[in-house]
């Protein structure tokens, strides 16, 4: 299994528009944050996690030629919002995308982007809406011979999905994570995991957080994601424990 950090930033992203902070206004690749998602390659197929509003950018600057299945953890917008680029798969694929949701972001979606799911406009043929077939989850189950569990969290007070694949997990936009959900997520080799900020905020773990969580779970290798302008990559990294790290965007993990 092959995990490629598409992007590694908050809704907002990193430069943030108008800013002119050091990290804003850094040299640094590894400062320059799209917002958050991953890609799975496992077993000659490419699995997804959300649809950012970034994706062309994202697809374009790591070469992803093809996109075999989307995974969804909620429908804020900045993990959603690049729904449509699917479309090109679609067509270089000659073939439906498979998505995967809770109930609650699968209606959201219905709801959000009605043009995609509706047999309406005569004029909105293939060629012009991602062609996507829908699955509710809910329970673990399998893709591509590769085993996938949702595991519930809570982002404020909003209950959303992160996902644990074999004995790797992607927690992010996360606040809380229950105690059965904590016991679902042990014996972790890797976690990569939501830590906005230094400060606390109401509907994400900062940085200090993470790291607790992270120590709990006892993982051997914890990577933090979801992050603002606040962070010099450099800077943070250097501090933090040896088994634990930023994430960049573009960077890969081999399992």
């Amino acid at each position: 299994m092959k995990i490629t950090f598409l992007g590694s930033g908050t809704s907002a992203g990193v430069p943030s528009i108008g800013c002119k902070c050091d990290v804003c206004c850094s040299g640094d690749p590894k400062n320059i944050r799209l917002r958050s998602s991953i890609l799975i390659e496992h077993n000659n197929n490419n699995i997804l996690v959300d649809t950012t509003t970034d994706l062309r950018m994202q697809v374009l600057a790591n070469d992803v030629k093809n996109i075999n299945a989307v995974l969804y953890t909620h429908a804020h917008a900045d993990h959603i919002h690049g729904i449509d680029e699917l479309r090109s798969f679609n067509y270089i694929q000659k073939q439906r995308i498979p998505c995967y949701g809770s109930k609650e972001t699968i209606d959201k979606i219905r709801n959000m982007f009605s043009y995609i799911f509706s047999n309406d406009d005569e004029e909105m043929t293939r060629e012009f809406r991602p062609m996507l077939d829908i699955n509710i989850i809910s329970s673990p189950f399998t893709l591509f011979d590769l085993k996938i569990t949702p595991i519930k969290i809570f982002h404020g007070k909003m209950e959303i999905i992160g996902y644990r694949f074999d004995d790797v997990a992607y927690i992010t936009d996360c606040s809380y994570i229950p105690e059965e959900s904590m016991k679902a997520l042990k014996g972790l080799d890797i976690l990569i995991l939501d830590a906005l900020r230094f400060n606390p905020h109401p509907t994400h773990f900062s940085l200090d957080q993470a790291v607790e969580v992270a120590r709990e779970l006892k993982t051997k290798r914890a990577i933090f994601t979801h992050l603002t302008h606040h962070f010099d990559y450099n800077k943070v990294n250097e501090e933090l424990p040896d088994n634990m790290e930023l994430a960049y965007d573009g960077m890969v993990i081999n399992i």
